[in-house]
């Protein structure tokens, strides 16, 4: 799956080294976060629900520790923290460091690649949505994972960036309208979605059923897309 393509030293990686700091730094005390915790249960679950359908071989883009990818069946976990990469190397993922900008990927060579709580630190979504169409096989398929920027959740998480918590300093939650603009600025249609957590941050208690199709109230939402047919 890898190329010779390399690093140009660009500024997408310089930000995504300021980005990925908190998660070089913090890795095991990001990673023992998820251990029993309802939040994670909820926003894997409607993941599980699309994933028997999902094409191989399969990409995780700021795959983080890979608590989402070794349940999901990823291959390969691309992240710019070592540290991280490191955590999901123990869970049975090839690993690479890499940012989704420049993908050190041959085209045409992925099934599934995922965009799971990455969204919000892209500097330039548009270039990383345009890799992922150029590495995706025929028949391919984008999972994106995203935070609607207006729902309980995403107002709670912007309130976090601006009191300077360091996992959210870099991060921008957008509508899910909005993300399905960009994607489909990018050639991408979705063509599958669920949404869940629709219990405020304060009140969560309980694991959710996910619902099909997408809802800005919900707090996570799962959007498939791929890759535009092109008119004769």
């Amino acid at each position: 799956m890898h190329t010779d393509r390399r690093s140009r030293g660009s500024g997408a990686g310089a930000r995504w080294r300021r980005v990925a700091r908190v998660y070089q730094e913090r890795a095991r005390e990001y990673d023992a976060w998820y251990e029993d915790s309802l939040l994670f249960a909820i926003e894997l679950d409607p993941l599980l629900e699309i994933e028997p359908s999902l094409p191989r071989p399969r990409l995780e883009i700021g795959s983080g520790p890979g608590r989402f990818g070794a349940r999901l069946g990823v291959e390969l976990a691309l992240d710019p923290a070592p540290a991280a990469l490191q955590l999901a190397r123990q869970r049975g993922m090839m690993v690479t460091a890499g940012i989704g900008e420049e993908l050190p990927i041959r085209t045409d060579r992925i099934g599934t690649v995922f965009l799971l709580f990455t969204l919000c630190f892209l500097g330039n979504p548009r270039q990383v949505f345009r890799e992922c169409v150029r590495v995706l096989a025929p028949g391919g398929r984008l999972v994106v994972g995203l935070v609607p920027g207006l729902s309980a959740w995403g107002r709670m998480l912007t309130r976090k960036k601006h009191q300077g918590n360091p996992y959210y300093r870099y991060a921008e939650f957008r509508t899910i309208a909005r993300w399905t603009e960009i994607l489909a600025e990018c050639g991408l249609e979705v063509v599958d979605a669920r949404s869940t957590l629709f219990q405020a941050p304060e009140k969560l208690q309980r694991q959710e059923k996910p619902q099909s199709g997408t809802d800005e109230r919900a707090g996570f939402c799962v959007l498939v897309a791929r890759v535009k047919e092109t008119a004769p």
